[in-house]
């Protein structure tokens, strides 16, 4: 159970009950060492490259950095709830596919594609929280088995190498953005479509009955249900919202690099890394979703720092390595202590 988790029924109702900007605050301030990090990040890398303080230049780094902010931001709502999503890099990979092999570089084909996309991702997240909860899986096997289902039907679908292409109007949200305003020059529809997911995630997260409930089902499963939480639901409610972020993810992914076999490689394990490093419990019940997103910036920057130093890409891959072993395990030994 997470330090400062109610440890009984009476315990999560007073929890529960506890005024938002309060709870929310007491989450946010136990992560502030992310900020500290990343806020020194970003001047190693304007340091390195005086540019990147440019408006135009920062807005292209957000750019880069949305798809992971917003994944981090849906895999926090399956962590707090005391679960795992593996399997969001290989739905990424999915959208992207299934999207140019659907529309064929054909703008009519666009919009009904998306709802497509969006039904897909409604039925992986259902289908791993029904898994997890009703058949009592352990979400690690569940999602580890439907990242292995859907990279093979990706395989099958494909036959080992995208086909089709993505039309303009689908990569339109993760290349282009509104142009020629005053000092940004350009404001790219990743930026907005990043501040819009996550201006509703922190309500959803903190300011509403769900949020409260998440909390409490990561916290302490048997109080949560003594205190009239339905814990299944709940849970299976995060993995659809993982899983709706990976969609989110996927078009912004598509927009900006175009077709690739491997377009969500490694997302799955960047984004629990992010969620980590910005405070989250990985036993469930502790958590804070401005935390967990500057936590996906975070990783973007020292990413971006790493190229600016001139690492070799297999230097970068174990760096990678590194942060993800480093933040899982100092989670782990948290967990143990508390």
């Amino acid at each position: 159970m997470s330090a400062g988790s109610p440890s009984t029924a009476a315990g999560f109702e007073q929890e529960l009950t506890r005024p938002w900007r309060e709870r929310a605050w007491r989450q946010t301030r136990g992560a502030a060492p992310i900020f500290a990090i990343l806020l020194s990040l970003l001047v190693w890398i304007a340091i390195r490259n005086p540019n990147f303080t440019d408006p135009p230049v920062f807005l292209a780094f957000l750019k880069r950095a949305a798809p992971l902010m917003i994944l981090a931001a849906g895999q926090l709502f399956v962590i707090i709830s005391g679960e795992f999503d593996l399997s969001v890099g290989a739905l990424i990979t999915a959208v992207v596919v299934a999207a140019a092999g659907l529309t064929e570089g054909d703008p009519g084909r666009t919009w009904w594609v998306i709802a497509l996309l969006f039904g897909l991702g409604a039925v992986v997240g259902l289908l791993n929280g029904l898994i997890t909860t009703r058949l009592r899986v352990p979400s690690f096997i569940t999602t580890l088995g439907m990242l292995l289902v859907l990279q093979g039907a990706v395989l099958f679908w494909s036959g080992g190498a995208p086909r089709g292409s993505l039309p303009e109007n689908f990569r339109i949200f993760g290349r282009f953005g509104f142009e020629s305003v005053p000092v940004i020059e350009q404001l790219p529809y990743s930026v907005i479509i990043l501040a819009f997911v996550g201006i509703v995630a922190i309500l959803l997260l903190h300011r509403t009955t769900f949020g409260k409930q998440l909390f409490a089902a990561g916290g302490n499963r048997r109080a949560a249900t003594l205190s009239g939480v339905d814990v299944p639901l709940v849970r299976t409610i995060g993995f659809v919202l993982s899983a709706t972020s990976a969609v989110i993810a996927g078009i912004l992914v598509g927009g900006f690099a175009g077709i690739s076999q491997d377009a969500g490689a490694g997302y799955e394990f960047q984004a629990i890394s992010a969620v980590v490093l910005g405070g989250a419990a990985l036993g469930g019940g502790s958590g804070a979703m401005v935390a967990a997103m500057a936590g996906a910036l975070s990783l973007e920057a020292l990413f971006t720092l790493l190229n600016l130093l001139g690492l070799p890409k297999p230097s970068r891959d174990a760096v990678q390595g590194l942060i993800i072993i480093g933040a899982v395990a100092f989670a782990a030994y948290r967990l143990r202590r508390t």
